[in-house]
C-alpha cells in the first residue's frame, strides 16, 4: 500500500476560472509592457523619477510582455505567474518608498497573478 497522493488535475471550475484570470491578466500586463516599450510619456517620466534610467523601463516592459505570453501557454503559465507576482512586489515596493504614489494597481495585480497560481495548482488525491 503507498502513502503517496495521486496528483489530478484542477476541476472543470478552476480550469474555467483560471483561464478567464490568464486572460485577463495577459491583457493587463501586454497593455502596461507595451507602454513601456513604445515609450508612453507618462513612462519615460515615471522611470525618470524613480532614477534607475530608461533601460530599467525596457527591462520591465520586456518581462510584463514576456509574462503575459507566459500566462497564455499552458506548460508555463504558473512560472509566469509567479515571476509577474515578484514584479509586481517590487514595483508596490517601488511605489510606496520611491515614486510615493498609490501601490493599489501594483499590489491588484500581484494579488490576481497569486490567485491564479493558486486555483491552477494541481490538487492531491488520496488513493481509496
Amino acid at each position: 500500500m503507498s502513502t503517496s497522493a495521486a496528483v489530478a488535475e484542477p476541476s472543470r471550475a478552476r480550469r474555467i476560472v483560471g483561464w478567464i484570470l490568464r486572460v485577463l491578466l495577459a491583457f493587463a500586463f501586454l497593455g502596461a509592457g507595451a507602454m513601456k516599450l513604445t515609450g508612453a510619456e507618462a513612462m519615460i517620466t515615471l522611470f525618470e523619477d524613480i532614477g534607475a534610467g530608461q533601460w530599467m523601463r525596457y527591462f520591465v516592459g520586456v518581462c510584463e510582455v514576456a509574462g503575459a505570453i507566459g500566462l497564455l501557454v499552458p506548460r508555463v503559465h504558473r512560472l509566469a505567474a509567479a515571476c509577474l507576482v515578484l514584479l509586481m512586489i517590487g514595483a508596490a515596493i517601488t511605489d510606496l518608498f520611491i515614486v510615493h504614489a498609490s501601490p493599489v494597481g501594483s499590489i491588484s495585480l500581484g494579488v490576481l497573478s497569486a490567485v491564479l497560481l493558486l486555483v491552477s495548482r494541481p490538487t492531491a488525491t488520496h488513493p481509496s
